[in-house]
């Protein structure tokens, strides 16, 4: 996975290998069924290569600095050969992000002259039913039942066994242009995409993003590429923030922990704008909790844990046996059975979110505080109940410590928010099942053979999501149980760098027989 890169346009997104090949691709959204997904099927997902034919070629992929404008250099025998890869987007009459659903790739040499080959091999849906592949003047036209895709190229394309291939030689300044557009209708004319155009186009907004980020500290760099990341999986038209572009990429080579991430979990994007606002970024916080009050207008009957991005996503989960998964690794999910959970974390999740954004912003509406309250009231009812954890187990609920203790984040974070607005006795009441539910994690929740908290009441487990304890102020970061606690964790979860959520061999979590694996 190391050799891909990440492209997108805030609806949806592309992986680009080092070798020039796009590996996995929804359009026009990010949960829309796949036009690329050899990620998942080498021989039959589909893909779109642009490389040097030189063999012996190496690659060297990075970002243009401050964007997410992904940039392959070859090098071949014979000289350079740069790649630039984009989704177009920029900022629309309201300053909110428009996108043409595009993918544009630059191809130029630098040095010398290279030998490069271009392959589309596009499989819609899925790659579940027929693709039909149709030459047209300098380019290619791909059909499946739903999907429509327009290749425009600078040359004639030789089509065959539903693919379009061109092979062509490039000197130094020279370049070429390949533009990728989804849905019908789409202008066969490659030079009606204007290109260099749209990159300067998408440099400027991504470059803007970049320089909102409100930080110039350690690793500068790394937090700020993890800034647009941030930035790049939030869906344009609604503020949902997706927890990955890609589904069913295994934690363990082989095994059958892997799921769909293309949706908007409460508790991961409470967290990212958590982030967002901490950065200075409070605009796509505020659209974020704009977006979690319409799912609750609309869903007023039961908060879910995971939303899709918009109001017509199908959260069904089923599975693709076709696709061989990657590295042989299946089954192939497509929806989430975790909406169907509780998950009593969530509501602490969301609470601090608009916690933050109060106290950063001074902003909250009467509806995000009819959202709090209902929450409070909601954790108040229902903290005792056992529930399926952070980590979304598949086995039977219990009593997750974790759950708890954002039980008491919800409850303490609502009663400093009602002290906040004048309300005194809403307060005292919130405080008082914040201070009961301390009490009892420290009781119930608390090691002290590990010195540590453990996973779930009266067990002797250890999961790193206890690691949060000082970030909540559910601990005071200097009082010793902290220290022993990240002690404990460390030597029972850690491998070098890496730290292993749990141990599956004592933990219910549904998944018999494997061991845990990257996350």
């Amino acid at each position: 996975m190391e050799k891909y890169g990440l492209i997108g346009d805030m609806s949806s997104a592309a992986l680009v290998g080092t070798d020039g090949s796009i590996d996995w691709c929804c359009f026009p959204r990010f949960d829309s069924p796949s036009v690329f997904a050899a990620i998942l099927d080498e021989s039959d997902g589909g893909s779109f290569q642009i490389c040097p034919t030189d063999l012996d070629s190496t690659a060297h992929q990075t970002y243009i600095p401050d964007t997410n404008v992904l940039c392959n250099r070859f090098f071949a025998s014979t000289g350079e050969l740069i790649v630039t890869d984009f989704m177009p987007l920029s900022q629309d009459a309201d300053a909110r992000a428009s996108a043409p659903h595009e993918l544009h790739r630059i191809v130029r040499c630098e040095s010398g002259t290279v030998e490069v080959k271009m392959s589309f091999r596009p499989r819609l849906d899925y790659a579940r039913g027929d693709t039909t592949v149709i030459a047209i003047n300098k380019g290619a036209v791909a059909k499946g039942t739903r999907q429509v895709l327009t290749l425009c190229a600078e040359m004639n394309l030789e089509v065959e066994e539903g693919q379009a291939n061109v092979t062509f030689s490039l000197s130094e300044g020279e370049e070429s242009v390949f533009v990728l557009a989804y849905g019908h209708k789409r202008s066969q004319k490659n030079a009606a995409y204007r290109s260099e155009h749209r990159l300067e186009q998408t440099l400027h907004y991504w470059r803007a993003v970049a320089r909102s980020a409100d930080y110039n500290g350690l690793w500068r760099d790394e937090v700020v590429r993890s800034f647009l990341v941030l930035h790049l999986m939030m869906y344009r038209r609604t503020g949902a923030i997706i927890a990955a572009p890609t589904t069913s990429l295994p934690e363990g080579i082989g095994g059958s922990r892997n799921w769909d991430y293309r949706y908007a979990w409460l508790r991961d994007s409470a967290f990212t704008v958590e982030v967002l606002l901490r950065m200075g970024d409070a605009v796509e916080g505020s659209r974020y909790v704009r977006w979690l009050l319409k799912q609750c207008r609309v869903d007023n009957r039961k908060t879910r844990i995971v939303y899709g991005i918009s109001q017509n996503s199908s959260l069904k989960e089923y599975t693709l046996d076709h696709l061989r998964g990657y590295r042989d690794s299946r089954p192939i999910r497509v929806g989430n059975g975790a909406s169907r959970h509780l998950q009593m974390d969530v509501f602490g999740a969301v609470i601090l979110a608009i916690h933050t954004l109060h106290r950063l912003q001074g902003w909250i509406t009467d509806e995000a505080w009819s959202l709090v309250v209902n929450f409070a009231q909601t954790v108040s009812a229902n903290w005792r109940r056992k529930d399926r954890g952070v980590w979304e187990v598949r086995g039977e609920p219990q009593h997750f410590v974790y759950s708890k203790i954002m039980c008491w984040t919800a409850m303490d974070r609502a009663a400093s928010l009602a002290m906040s607005l004048g309300k005194a006795p809403l307060a005292a009441g919130w405080r008082r099942t914040a201070n009961i539910i301390h009490a009892e994690v420290m009781e119930r929740g608390w090691s002290e053979r590990k010195r540590a908290f453990v996973q779930r009441y009266y067990s002797e487990d250890l999961d790193a999501s206890l690691l949060i304890v000082p970030f909540l102020k559910f601990l005071k970061p200097d009082d010793p149980r902290v220290k022993s606690n990240l002690e404990a964790i460390s030597h029972e979860l850690a491998d070098g760098p890496f730290m292993s959520r749990y141990v599956p061999a004592s933990t219910d979590d549904g998944l018999d027989g494997e061991d845990e694996g990257t996350f």
